[in-house]
């Protein structure tokens, strides 16, 4: 190492690093490896006891739904008859019924028959006159109006004679003024046409006349122009010669000075092109360099925190599922021992439980259509929102509760029974010190030494207090919770 230069030290500790990372790296795959078998194995260890619980949990649910379906069967089987027994006399109190009034109708329709057959007796003998009589007034009529008629035919006669004779009067007339106007007309037409064709041709003539005197004058103006400019005309042209001339080889001087500046132009921009080419390659490579360095260093240190991530996340899960698992086992021993205390329970519910498993509610029809209303409505709270979510266990809350009051109910008797014979000892024990002689007692308060029929000791509890008394049952019902309680009375 001492006689490595500074650069094969760095080569060998850069060499030497590398393998450290190689071999980190194959023990953290050999690990995840480990782990995601591990994984793998506990998730189809999982799976299949995931899948055997459910079959038995199948199998007892079955067991219980069908012993509970053959004891509701029984039930309802009962409850049928006696609803089946009830339909039987409705039928047949609606089927006699049904008979009287198949009876009444009958009658009914005889006498509407009958009432039927008079009405159309009366209505033929209505027709018969009414057909009479119709038949006089059309005779009447016709009478009336065929002499009507011959009168309107002859009158018509008369009057188309006479329009006849009209028509023929007015025809001549029209005949006689239509030729008249025509023979008027075309003597006007005649006129007319004479005197045009006279102005037309006056018009020619003058006309003519005018056009010769002046075409004259612009053959005389022409010749006299074409004199005076003809020398200057000659000047224009020998002119024009020379400027085209040196208009062309002025253009052709300039398309060569334009043609050297634009190569001297080119051969400039060029070299500056090159040259700031080459700079910025340069340039580039330098920073393509460094950021190259920089994403290596970038990707290293993201695939080494991607691996303490990775690493991490594997050891969690497997926490995790560990705790699920135990959690699962739980949860498992928890619905046994509620399978076995509802077993339990159902032997011990009475018959009317069994029918009528839920309280009968205290509200009105229109309170519980509110409070119906008010479950519908969706809730702006998280408390209400919650409380929605929940509303499926409706039923089994009004057991419970049910349960919980007939509990609190007997609790309460209890703690009666309780006083009372705490109470009961306390009168024994007066009772038994009263009989006893000893110095103790007698240096006490006793019952025995009375004087006047009175005696000093205030007895704590008297016979005709209630508390005592024989229990008796009394009903105590509470908004929606209805059981019977034993109170002392």
């Amino acid at each position: 190492m001492s006689k490595m230069t500074e650069e094969e030290r760095m080569a060998y500790e850069e060499q030497k690093r590398l393998q450290e990372e190689e071999m980190k790296k194959k023990k953290e795959d050999m690990l995840t490896q480990f782990l995601k078998d591990k994984l793998a194995k506990e998730e189809r260890a999982t799976k299949y006891n995931l899948n055997k619980l459910n079959h038995q949990w199948r199998n007892i649910m079955r067991e219980a739904k069908s012993k509970e379906l053959r004891k509701e069967i029984e039930i309802l089987s009962q409850t049928f008859e006696r609803i089946v027994d009830r339909k039987d006399a409705t039928i047949k109190s609606l089927a006699k019924d049904l008979q009287e009034a198949e009876e009444q109708y009958a009658m009914a329709l005889r006498s509407h028959l009958q009432a039927v057959d008079s009405l159309f007796d009366i209505q033929e003998e209505r027709l018969d006159k009414l057909q009479m009589d119709y038949e006089e007034e059309l005779a009447i009529i016709q009478e009336e109006f065929d002499s009507e008629r011959a009168l309107m035919i002859e009158q018509n006669g008369i009057e188309m004679n006479d329009i006849a004779d009209i028509m023929f009067a007015m025809d001549q007339n029209f005949q006689d003024r239509e030729n008249d106007a025509r023979a008027d007309y075309e003597s006007l037409c005649d006129e007319i046409k004479n005197k045009d064709m006279e102005e037309k041709h006056g018009i020619r003539m003058t006309l003519l006349d005018k056009i010769d005197s002046l075409w004259k004058q612009f053959d005389q103006a022409l010749k006299a122009y074409l004199s005076s400019t003809q020398s200057r005309k000659n000047e224009f042209e020998d002119y024009k010669r020379r400027d085209d001339h040196a208009a062309q080889e002025i253009d052709s001087q300039m398309r060569r000075i334009n043609k050297l500046w634009d190569n001297i132009s080119q051969l400039k921009s060029k070299m500056a092109a090159n040259a700031k080419e080459c700079e910025e390659r340069n340039k580039q490579l330098k920073e393509e360099r460094e950021k190259m360095l920089a994403h290596f260093q970038d990707l290293k240190a993201q695939m080494n925190k991607l691996r303490e991530r990775e690493r991490d996340k594997l050891t969690k899960m497997t926490l995790e599922s560990n705790g699920a698992m135990k959690e699962l086992k739980r949860q498992n021993e928890k619905v046994t021992v509620i399978l076995k205390l509802a077993e339990m329970c159902r032997k011990l519910e009475t018959e009317e439980e069994k029918v009528l498993p839920f309280y009968a509610s205290s509200l009105t029809q229109e309170e519980q259509e509110d409070v119906q209303t008010a479950m519908l409505e969706p809730g702006y709270e998280p408390l209400a929102q919650t409380m929605h979510e929940y509303s499926s266990l409706e039923n089994f809350w009004k057991r419970f509760n049910k349960v919980f009051l007939d509990k609190l109910a007997l609790d309460k008797e209890k703690m009666g029974l309780v006083q009372e014979n705490q109470q009961l000892r306390t009168l024994l024990k007066q009772y038994l010190d009263g009989i006893s002689v000893n110095d103790e007692i007698i240096s006490q308060v006793n019952p025995l030494f009375i004087v006047n029929n009175k005696t000093n000791v205030k007895l704590n509890v008297p016979v005709t207090d209630p508390r005592v008394q024989r229990p008796v049952a009394q009903t105590i019902q509470k908004e929606n919770f209805v059981t019977n309680v034993w109170l002392r009375r």
